[in-house]
């Protein structure tokens, strides 16, 4: 073969690793990009879980939280410590 042809060969060669870097680069950052968005969301959900919870628990009566096929009922300590004073 000719200096022409490796040259050639050499070139597509050259083209398909860059392409291949390129898509790589690209997948990485878009699963980086749906991962924080998942992670935002995740946290966001959280908040909202927390919050609504600190929200019942105001209210002076049991919050039922449920995890599964268990099911704890909570109650704030302050209307504890309120009912012993009463």
């Amino acid at each position: 073969m000719n200096q022409k042809t490796w040259i050639l060969i050499l070139a597509v060669l050259l083209a398909l690793a860059v392409g291949y870097i390129a898509i790589s680069s690209y997948n990485a950052a878009k699963q980086q990009e749906q991962f924080n968005i998942y992670q935002q969301g995740y946290f966001v959900g959280y908040q909202g879980a927390v919050t609504q919870l600190l929200q019942q628990a105001q209210n002076c009566r049991p919050v039922p939280v449920t995890m599964g096929n268990y099911t704890l009922n909570m109650i704030a300590v302050e209307c504890l410590q309120q009912s012993q004073i009463q």
